[in-house]
């Protein structure tokens, strides 16, 4: 007997904490389990040759494989289910995870498996894979995960090993759940938020951190909504920075943007830089819009924090706007982003809108003709305010952001681009981008300094002043800290596949 856990991750640096989760808490199952993770891009029948290594030669008992299903791997985890039920038809594969969790009968991947899982897996998984095993058979394809008290459910951070520890993101929890409802979201649908008791939760931090963990990304929804454990939270990491200063520690929280008291900021500016990253998601100033979607924002508040972040505090910020929400056009929201823009944080996600399964966002979908492509990751394709080409420019206008803005290569060049209208500037050098290259990805650097210096001279710029400017962004790319270099190298996506779920159905 034999249960795999296995998933496909967006890139080898991400460690999947839902996996984990579901190890952690197999009970007397524990050592039948065994973990495998995958990269997406791998090829299919290589997985399905390392999945099926590790079923027993003999002996009885069912060889059982749980699949982690995410947005992001659902095609690929697809193919893999479809040639395992092809050439080892015996296994028995239980899937979990949000992209299956939700609308599950129209899709082939639940067709192929044997069981679903919906909604939380701690419990419902190893309960599951006992019945299988012990009997009498499940009668039923689909169980609806039950969700326990936190205090019942073992963490995970034990079974990150060594190799995670050395060279791959550790990602952690304090809460589950959002008391949010945005719409476009899915902790939309959670009741509130829970807390793990949190001297609990510390003490694994403690015993990761002895192990030689460094670098932290919580997934917490809400991190700073209970202001006492924000602080409490973040004193662990004060305490580890004056023990050793030489041997820095890094923390990534998600961050209400309008709840900022002065107690929080108080211990944020205790933080020195290359410490604290913290992602904001404004998604919208336009208050119709934010009204329409169900998110709650104070917008003056959000910007006033936002301010006094870069002002006052050495965390690096990383701000979310969402591009083809329903009851925005392109007007509205370029007001937007050059009201972000103008607070100067460190970065700006341009997000495109994606139909997450079991989003209440879709109710919108005739009033306001949302579009979305049928296949993941679902963008919006058009609205009745954005149509498809227009969108596209968006889309392209995200992706050279990412390069030229985001990446923090052409920091003295940029003011220059943007000037006094930043959206409207930047859009005029996207389009021109596009039809010079035809391209959006594989654009090498200095090519694309090139381009940008092109583009300037044909607007007009000084050529001696944009070859001085790009020169200092030459420069500087040899100084950039750690936590820069991080920043400019990490993926543009909209918290999506960076921000892995917490549980194989969940």
């Amino acid at each position: 007997m034999t249960i795999l856990l296995s998933t496909l991750n967006a890139r080898y640096a991400h460690a999947s904490l839902g996996l984990r989760y579901l190890l952690a808490n197999m009970g007397d199952l524990r050592d039948d389990t065994r973990l495998q993770e995958f990269v997406i891009g791998a090829k299919s029948t290589d997985i399905v040759e390392k999945l099926l290594a590790h079923q027993p030669a003999a002996g009885p008992g069912p060889f059982i494989i749980g699949f982690g299903v995410y947005i992001w791997n659902v095609e690929e985890t697809t193919k893999v289910v479809a040639l395992l039920k092809r050439v080892a038809p015996h296994v028995t594969i239980v899937l979990g995870g949000p992209e299956v969790s939700y609308e599950s009968s129209e899709q082939r991947i639940v067709q192929l498996a044997d069981y679903l899982i919906t909604g939380w897996g701690d419990v419902t998984f190893p309960q599951l894979c006992r019945q299988i095993i012990n009997g009498p058979q499940p009668l039923m394809k689909i169980h609806a995960g039950v969700q326990p008290p936190l205090a019942d459910i073992a963490l995970p951070y034990a079974l990150y090993g060594d190799e995670d520890i050395a060279h791959r993101t550790l990602y952690v929890e304090a809460s589950r759940g959002c008391p949010f409802k945005c719409e476009f979201c899915l902790s939309s649908l959670d009741k509130t938020a829970w807390p793990f008791d949190l001297d609990r939760f510390l003490g694994e931090l403690e015993s990761l951190h002895a192990r030689g963990a460094r670098l932290f990304k919580f997934v917490d929804r809400t991190f700073n909504l209970n202001i006492k454990s924000s602080l409490k939270i973040m004193q662990f990491f004060l305490d580890k920075l004056a023990a050793d200063p030489a041997d820095p520690v890094y923390a990534h929280f998600e961050v209400v943007p309008d709840h900022l008291p002065d107690a929080l900021k108080e211990g944020i500016m205790k933080f020195p830089p290359g410490v604290l990253q913290f992602e904001i998601g404004i998604q919208s100033f336009n208050p119709e819009v934010q009204a329409l979607v169900s998110r709650r924002q104070d917008n003056e508040k959000a910007a006033e924090n936002i301010r006094w972040l870069c002002a006052h505090s050495n965390a690096h910020l990383h701000v979310d706007l969402i591009a083809g929400l329903p009851g925005e056009d392109v007007a509205s929201f370029a007001r937007g982003f050059d009201r972000l823009y103008a607070l100067q944080p460190h970065e700006i996600q341009f997000g495109i809108l994606k139909r997450l399964r079991g989003t209440p966002i879709i109710r919108h979908t005739q009033e306001y003709g949302l579009v979305f492509d049928p296949h993941p990751p679902y963008t919006i394709l058009a609205t009745d305010r954005i149509d498809f080409v227009t969108m596209q420019r968006l889309v392209r206008f995200a992706r050279y952001w990412d390069l030229i803005a985001n990446s923090g290569r052409f920091a003295h060049t940029l003011p220059l681009i943007l000037g006094d209208t930043p959206f409207a500037h930047f859009m005029a050098l996207s389009d021109w981008l596009y039809a010079s290259t035809d391209a959006t990805h594989r654009i090498a650097l200095d090519r694309l300094a090139g381009l940008v210096a092109q583009w300037l001279a044909l607007r007009g710029e000084d050529p001696g002043a944009v070859r001085i400017m790009l020169g200092q962004d030459y420069a500087g790319q040899s100084q950039q800290g750690p936590l820069k270099q991080k920043a400019a190298t990490s993926p543009a996506q909209p918290a999506l596949p960076q921000r892995q779920a917490r549980h194989l159905a969940a």
